[in-house]
């Protein structure tokens, strides 16, 4: 059978179940989600930074990886050829491009050095997500936004500042709104004495950057929370209960990282919640192995979960970025795998009837939920998956592999 006769059998079977599959895919079409720069380069920048700092890490040392903007740039179009529908790039200010003898630091940065990714975006109908990058910097070891050094706390307040300009650029540009996410490693290895004045700096520290004047229809400020970090398991400033807070009170997004809380916790129980008090709510969906350890991005359970409640909440009031980097494989093959599992999982959630679904937990028919939930299981999301990628020009299946390998052949095997 072809891929259009399996997807008119699939189709003809979720048409029995009331699920119109025609308007699941063009429902997916439209489904931006922003693909992390950082995993094609082990989220080194282009700073000559070295060393990373702020409790990551990029584990393995897989052969290939982008040392410049371009290298960084021609990878990205390989993972996205392979990629159905079109998407966001989502950029830390470490990847900022500088003219030749030319270099400022994150407190000087500006629009002009990003202009060569707004040029690339356009070339491509992309839009840029942003991220202030309080990491891996000299004045980033003993706190940032936190910091109890008023020198240090003013040179990240001001990078704060400069990244809500160059944002506001990328949405001007590019007319997408653009999403700016603040994350901060701050915190202690041991028992804090006091850990009042440390978030009331941070605070502070957002406020005056929220104190800029920006247009809030084209940025969209998120904050984003972690349990813990390496050298920062006993306290960090930024915990989810302070940035809930904080965003609600602001008027700015809540970012959940599903691998920024404990084990037991679960992202996909957290967002009906947030949307019931929030217009909109910010993710990055990456897979924790029994920490925040950014593995890609599966088709697993938690994955499908997520995608269910970013259906069932309704998509527009869920921006989605992926967040992950594997130095221990092929780093085109990492994005292009989580990219098009988050899909899946996003088509998965489409096909389901939720309405019925919902209509028989109202009515307490529970075993009935369970049975036509299990059930449901294989039913035939791959035939449309398939399809969904034919209409897109895509490679189907596991057919997008060889061009990864043709690709590291051709390219990576030569940096």
């Amino acid at each position: 059978m072809t891929t259009l006769q399996r997807y008119e059998s699939a189709k003809e079977i979720y048409a029995k179940i009331g699920v119109d599959t025609d308007a699941a895919i063009k429902k997916l079409q439209s489904i931006p989600i922003a693909m992390h720069c950082w995993q094609g380069d082990d989220v080194g920048g282009f700073e000559g930074i070295g060393e990373l700092s702020g409790g990551i890490q990029a584990t393995g040392n897989y052969p290939g990886k982008a040392s410049t903007p371009e290298e960084l740039m021609a990878d990205i179009d390989k993972a996205l050829s392979l990629i159905p529908g079109v998407h966001k790039i989502n950029l830390h200010a470490s990847y900022a491009i500088f003219e030749a003898g030319e270099k400022v630091d994150r407190n000087k940065l500006e629009p002009k050095h990003f202009q060569k990714w707004v040029e690339f975006a356009k070339e491509r109908g992309l839009g840029i997500d942003f991220n202030p990058t309080c990491f891996a910097h000299p004045f980033a070891e003993n706190g940032t936004l936190s910091s109890e050094n008023d020198d240090i706390r003013k040179f990240w307040i001001e990078h704060g500042k400069r990244c809500l300009q160059i944002s506001e650029y990328f949405a001007n540009e590019l007319g997408i709104p653009c999403c700016m996410n603040i994350w901060i490693p701050d915190g202690f290895k041991d028992i804090p004495a006091d850990r009042t004045a440390p978030r009331a700096r941070l605070k502070d520290s957002l406020d005056q950057i929220l104190a800029t004047p920006y247009d809030k229809s084209k940025v969209y400020v998120a904050v984003e929370s972690k349990v813990f970090g390496i050298g920062l398991e006993s306290y960090t400033v930024g915990s989810h209960e302070f940035y809930m807070n904080y965003a609600a009170k602001n008027n700015i997004l809540c970012l959940l990282d599903n691998g920024h809380y404990h084990p037991t916790e679960v992202v996909s129980d957290k967002i009906s919640s947030m949307l019931l008090f929030s217009d909109k709510v910010a993710l990055h969906v990456t897979r924790p192995v029994r920490w925040d350890s950014d593995h890609v991005v599966l088709f697993d359970d938690e994955t499908k979960e997520i995608a269910k409640e970013i259906i069932r909440n309704g998509v527009d009031k869920v921006l989605i970025a992926l967040d992950y980097f594997d130095a221990s494989i092929n780093r085109i093959a990492a994005w292009v795998i989580g990219m098009r599992n988050l899909q899946k999982a996003l088509l998965n959630a489409l096909l389901l009837p939720n309405a019925h679904l919902a209509k028989l937990q109202n009515d307490r028919r529970l075993t009935e939920v369970m049975m036509l939930q299990e059930e449901l299981k294989l039913y035939p999301v791959g035939d449309v998956w398939n399809y969904f990628c034919e209409v897109n020009n895509v490679p189907q299946k596991e057919e997008w592999f060889a061009e990864v390998q043709k690709y590291e052949q051709e390219v990576l095997t030569k940096r």
